[in-house]
């Protein structure tokens, strides 16, 4: 991780996060911005590698920077940093491309374990979010779905969702990018999924990776 981008719209929150993702990441250059407009900018102008990203903001709703993120930087890893715990705000940030899902009420080890987690392959999520998400595949009835997936796409979805850039997973699988495309386009089609954040909750259900944040 080399530069992150904080947006969140109260100072000594921001100051927070900025001193927990300089703990986390030895010397990443951090962006503020305390607006989506500000947040915006710097995404026009910077290559950011993680996002950590209010909801509730000022001048619109967190998620739709997400959005903004997945369409002008896919790459850059988004975890949500927030006050809400429900289902009406939890499940459109990850259907948007959030990677992640942190609640403030964490403590700050808490919140620094969980993005290192980002490293070895682990979606930063607050327990009581993989709880919620546990719970909801579970009355959904996808607890139970088999794993309809080759060998090798249960092996690309796991890359996938510890965070791997597809030319990474091509060049560790000895594959082309292209190929890995079209193993990516069969993956989602079998999980019914239509992002990578929702391709990674998946591949947490289905036990090929762990949460980080216990």
């Amino acid at each position: 991780m080399k530069a992150a981008l904080l947006l969140e719209d109260f100072e000594e929150t921001r100051t927070w996060l900025a001193c927990i993702v300089r703990a986390a990441f030895d010397e990443i250059k951090i962006f503020e911005a305390a607006t989506l407009e500000q947040a915006r900018i710097i995404l026009k102008n910077e290559k950011i590698d993680l996002a950590l990203v209010d909801i509730s903001l000022p001048d619109g709703n967190g998620v739709e920077f997400v959005t903004d993120v997945m369409r002008v930087s896919p790459e850059t890893y988004c975890v949500m940093a927030t006050i809400f715990d429900d289902d009406k705000h939890i499940f459109p940030a990850l259907r948007a491309g959030a990677q992640g899902y942190l609640l403030k009420e964490q403590s700050t080890s808490d919140f620094i374990t969980a993005l290192q987690g980002i490293i070895k392959g682990e979606p930063p999520l607050s327990p009581a979010i993989a709880r919620k998400m546990m719970s909801y595949f579970s009355s959904d009835g996808v607890d139970g779905k088999p794993n309809k997936l080759s060998e090798r796409e249960t092996e690309i979805l796991t890359l996938i969702a510890k965070g791997l850039k597809r030319n990474e997973v091509a060049s560790l699988l000895e594959l082309s990018p292209n190929t890995v495309a079209a193993h990516l386009k069969r993956i989602y089609n079998k999980l019914n999924v239509s992002t990578r954040a929702e391709a990674t909750m998946e591949a947490l259900r289905m036990g090929l990776v762990n949460v980080g944040a216990e």
